[in-house]
């Protein structure tokens, strides 16, 4: 059901070799992107027409219109389960508590007297939100992409998801209520590259984005790319992954339930046990039996996921060991189920997220523990963030310095003007000097 690598007995290779001897599901944007482009340009030329003509071909429903009314809003939310609504409502309060202690706030640092610099924080003027709607419906990533957006002070605020035939071409009526529970009244019945086409272009209806942000299938993030540089995005992300590092001190039913958790996400999902103890593997390994064979998704998700080249069971000498292979994999989502768990942890440098003993699975984080579970996957959380409030915010530095303060390092500056061969902008100094005597003295002043 899901293979081996013994990685025990020989010393770990470093860096690059060592990521290669990993598991990692195939996953080819750039293949995808040459795809994705025609999408992009239609709907750039055709606008709303392109979107209702690709809902048609992709989602099987042919629209009129790709706003979502405001009455099937508030229909979805007054229709929701009293205890899925009581859920979201809990998760969005969790949420706002976490993201909100994230915004930074605008700080001066005098430089020298009359010198200042001062980094103020904005927020992006609009933000266009994905949530998918395939094989699972997402509400949590909806409240994930909008409260951060929201704490962070974005104005505009729209979402998109894919039209669903049964639900005559509206998105799946939780993601609605979800919406509505989060003030979100912009919303729009497009799915995958075309979804993100219409927030980068702007369309009829809708107006365009400064960033897109939300996970999505291969097509979403081909499209991504395939508009960087003319709009900010969160990341590409690809299939979900779960990684466990643990010892001999894990419970096996834990550890099996936790990787079948995220197997359920997609045939490509990863799924890796990495541990020192070969007791913890056969157990774990005769426990995935009974609990796949009782969970629902199995044939189309499951048991892909987890006999696909992208799940394994890594054996290492120890926990040394253990932690080189987790952060060489960076995972999106890492357990600790190991003796002195947060000790372990705190050790842990590539990760999207950590989940700290056997009482924080990765399926809390997924809802209400808080935390955002937008995350790098692909071994981008070497590099890369999951979403936060600061994904919404540019950072601007705004220099104040007085006459004096700017003579106090004007030949510092011409210094390294002149020794980067860029005369002008030391000329653009000495500009501000001219008829000074002691500062212009050995200058050639423009136009003197």
């Amino acid at each position: 059901m899901i293979s081996r690598i013994d990685l025990r007995g020989d010393a770990l290779p470093e860096g690059p070799a060592l990521r290669d001897l990993l598991p990692r599901a195939d996953f080819d944007v750039s293949a995808a992107l040459e795809k994705v482009r025609p999408i992009c340009e239609a709907v750039h030329h055709r606008g709303d027409a392109a979107l209702i003509d690709f809902a048609e071909k992709f989602d099987g429903v042919r629209l009129e219109s790709v706003r979502v009314p405001a009455q099937a809003l508030s229909d979805a939310l007054e229709q929701l389960d009293p205890a899925v609504r009581a859920a979201l409502e809990e998760s969005i309060r969790r949420a706002r508590l976490v993201h909100r202690e994230q915004r930074r706030t605008t700080h001066t640092t005098q430089v020298v007297p009359g010198g200042t610099v001062t980094e103020k924080w904005v927020p992006v003027d609009r933000v266009g939100l994905y949530a998918p709607g395939g094989r699972s419906v997402y509400p949590s990533s909806v409240i994930m992409n909008v409260v951060p957006a929201q704490e962070a002070g974005v104005e505009s605020v729209a979402l998109a998801s894919p039209p669903q035939a049964e639900f005559d071409g509206l998105p799946h009526p939780t993601i609605l209520a979800a919406c509505a529970l989060l003030g979100v009244d912009e919303v729009y019945a497009v799915g995958g590259a075309q979804a993100v086409a219409m927030f980068a272009h702007g369309t009829e209806s809708c107006a365009p984005a400064n960033m897109v942000t939300g996970p999505g299938n291969i097509w979403v993030a081909a499209a991504k790319r395939y508009f960087t540089g003319k709009i900010g995005i969160d990341t590409e992300a690809g299939p979900t992954e779960i990684a466990v590092l643990a010892d001999d001190t894990a419970d096996p039913v834990h550890v099996a339930a936790d990787l079948i958790s995220q197997a359920e996400h997609d045939p490509l999902a990863a799924a890796v046990l990495v541990t020192d103890s070969v007791t913890l593997a056969d157990a774990v390994e005769k426990e995935l039996e009974p609990q796949v064979a009782a969970t629902k998704h199995i044939e189309d998700r499951i048991a892909p996921a987890l006999a696909g080249r992208q799940s394994a069971i890594v054996l290492v000498d120890g926990i040394d060991e253990g932690l080189r292979v987790v952060n060489a994999y960076g995972a999106e989502h890492l357990e600790i189920q190991t003796a002195d768990a947060a000790a372990v942890a705190d050790r842990v440098r590539n990760a999207g997220a950590i989940f700290v003993g056997p009482w924080s699975p990765v399926s809390l984080g997924d809802y209400a523990a808080g935390s955002n579970h937008v995350l790098p996957t692909g071994g981008c959380a070497c590099h890369s963030s999951g979403l936060s409030v600061q994904s919404f915010l540019r950072g601007i530095h705004i220099v104040d310095y007085t006459k004096d303060a700017l003579a106090d390092v004007a030949h510092h500056v011409v210094t390294l003007a002149e020794a980067e061969d860029l005369p002008a902008h030391g000329a653009a100094v000495k500009a501000r000097f001219v008829g000074d005597e002691q500062m212009s003295r050995g200058w050639k002043v423009p136009g003197k």
